[in-house]
């Protein structure tokens, strides 16, 4: 049986929401005897942000909802004393001792620490653009920030909107704002929606946001707001143009909250935020940090990053309490493990991305593949297009990105496990997973990323890429069928079909390379491992047609 600890340790935790939370309620599971106090400047101390986009989309009605813990259950459940409205305004650290204002009486009071974690978490980035503080700009981090956005919506009967930044908050704002029947505008600064994807997998999203009626302006950064005289706003971009609207929405990004943290002489890392160590520890050995408020390592590249999401949050909390109270538990890191809805499309991602993998100028490999979530003949089967990222060397999984409209989110989390056991595309290959006709298939999308990727490494079907084609000095070789190749093709390709390939490999040059394509790979691997055991120099085009299409002539087509 374990002893109860008797520790007197007197644990102060600066802000709530996942981090701070998480780290008080671990702490008392692991102590009946510390006192802990929450300082929380808002008015919530554990709230869903995540679902706040929704909550204004009217999808979530009812705002209690968003409150994941208030103040009397921390202290009836886990006896933790949660001041809110109380926000913390300066760290003695010689004499351990913080300076608290209750912002409702303005008493300003101090308190003294065994221990101190910090956990303001971000800020959401506003620029000091010309007119970014008139009415109608909102940013959404906080239930009173979404509550605020319900409320202008309601009384000036809302029918434009502007959306600036494409990440997971810009995308989520528009899909709701549309829910709501709002004509939206969604600006981005760079040329793709969803920075944590490669460019060619959003391609996808693009198309979709348009369809749904979204106005989009890729690689058109903000540069200033104007005031019309009928209360309405002008968002000015970078190339010159003017949106007329009622509403604009902030989703630009976060930055963390470290003023506290550099007042009291904390270090802090590159990328802006609390360095700390793997049991979260600050460069004060009394002095924990979490969340979003934190650089942490990339669990792939080893690189300090900042990355604000709930996951990451809610376990840097807990093992901040547990290396407060003598545990000797570890933060890994982080992999960018993270999912978006947008309009039934399903985004998810893990680990390192190739636009990374080029920038650290590291050895990599990866394999497209656009397999059905689950068997083509059960009814509504839907294509997900993934991209598997691996070591050439010994075929360890680096990353995967994956859209589709269903069964995306599973297979990012069986990958994103198998980074964390650094596992291997032939891992992946052999991975026994769950399987009927309903869920998946006997070879699941996961197997199959494995198996395209070991046979590129055992060269039995050696890869190539659509940006490669311009280095081909051979024959480019579309296997579809004749139909097919009609309706669109690469211009240099000649067209065989696969079910007349071996009574044509007459035609076929022997002395050059033969890159293969089909429509998404498939096909293309057949022709490839019948080519190259007829001692023809075969490769194939890795996601076939549909990849080269994404990637090659679709990237573009929204920048302004």
């Amino acid at each position: 049986m374990e002893k109860m600890t008797t520790n007197k340790k007197r644990l102060l935790i600066v802000g709530g929401v996942a981090g701070g939370a998480s780290c008080a309620a671990r702490s008392r599971r692991l102590s009946e005897t510390a006192e802990i106090i929450i300082f929380e400047r808002g008015q919530f101390v554990s709230f869903a942000n995540c679902g706040l986009p929704y909550y204004v989309g009217d999808v979530i009605t009812d705002e209690q909802k968003l409150v994941v813990a208030n103040a009397d259950l921390f202290k009836q459940r886990f006896n933790i004393d949660v001041r809110l409205e109380n926000e913390v305004l300066e760290i003695d650290r010689e004499k351990a001792v913080i300076t608290v204002k209750n912002r409702k009486t303005g008493e300003i009071y101090p308190e003294n620490y065994d221990a101190l974690v910090l956990a303001p978490g971000a800020a959401s980035i506003r620029p000091p653009l010309p007119g970014i503080d008139l009415p109608g700009i909102f940013a959404v981090r906080t239930i009173p920030d979404s509550r605020r956005i319900r409320e202008w919506i309601s009384t000036r009967e809302v029918k434009r909107a502007v959306v600036v930044g494409g990440g997971f908050i810009g995308l989520e704002m528009t899909e709701n704002l549309v829910h709501r029947g709002i004509s939206v505008t969604l600006l981005q600064n760079q040329t793709q929606v969803m920075a944590p994807l490669d460019p060619e997998m959003a391609t996808p999203i693009h198309d979709l946001l348009v369809s749904h009626g979204v106005t989009l302006g890729l690689g058109d950064g903000v540069v200033g707001f104007e005031a019309n005289a009928d209360g309405s706003i002008n968002v000015i971009t970078q190339s010159g143009a003017t949106h007329a609207t009622d509403l604009v929405i902030l989703a630009i990004g976060v930055r963390p909250e470290t003023t506290l943290a550099k007042a009291a002489g904390l270090e802090i890392g590159e990328r802006g935020g609390i360095r700390v160590n793997a049991q979260m520890q600050t460069s004060d050995e009394k002095i924990w940090a979490v969340g979003d408020v934190v650089e942490v390592q990339d669990f792939v590249t080893k690189e300090w990053t900042f990355i604000p999401l709930a996951g990451p949050a809610n376990r840097q909390g807990r093992i901040a309490a547990e290396a407060i109270f003598g545990r000797n538990t570890q933060f890994r890191g982080v992999q960018g493990t993270s999912v978006c809805g947008i309009f039934g499309l399903t985004i998810a991602t893990t680990g390192a991305n190739e636009k990374t993998l080029k920038r650290l100028g590291w050895n990599y490999d990866k394999v497209y593949l656009h397999p059905g979530h689950h068997v083509g003949y059960y009814p509504n089967a839907k294509p997900i297009n993934m991209k598997l990222l691996f070591s050439p060397g010994d075929g360890r999984v680096l990353g995967a990105q994956a859209v589709g409209e269903a069964g995306v989110e599973k297979r990012i989390d069986v990958i994103a496990m198998a980074i964390q056991l650094g596992a291997t595309v032939y891992d992946l290959e052999e991975a026994e997973l769950c399987y009927a006709p309903q869920f998946g298939a006997a070879k699941d999308p996961v197997n199959i990323a494995g198996m395209i990727a070991a046979k590129d490494l055992r060269e039995d079907a050696p890869l190539v890429h659509w940006e490669d084609l311009p280095k081909l000095d051979g024959m480019l070789l579309d296997v579809r069928e004749a139909y097919e190749f009609a309706a669109g093709h690469v211009e240099t390709a000649v067209n065989i079909p696969l079910s007349e390939l071996r009574q044509r490999m007459v035609e076929l040059p022997t002395d050059q390379d033969i890159w293969v394509y089909c429509q998404v790979g498939q096909r293309g691997y057949y022709a490839t491992r019948a080519l190259r055991l007829n001692n023809f120099r075969a490769a194939n085009l890795s996601g076939g047609f549909k990849t080269y299409q994404a990637g090659k002539f679709k990237l573009n087509q929204y920048l302004v």
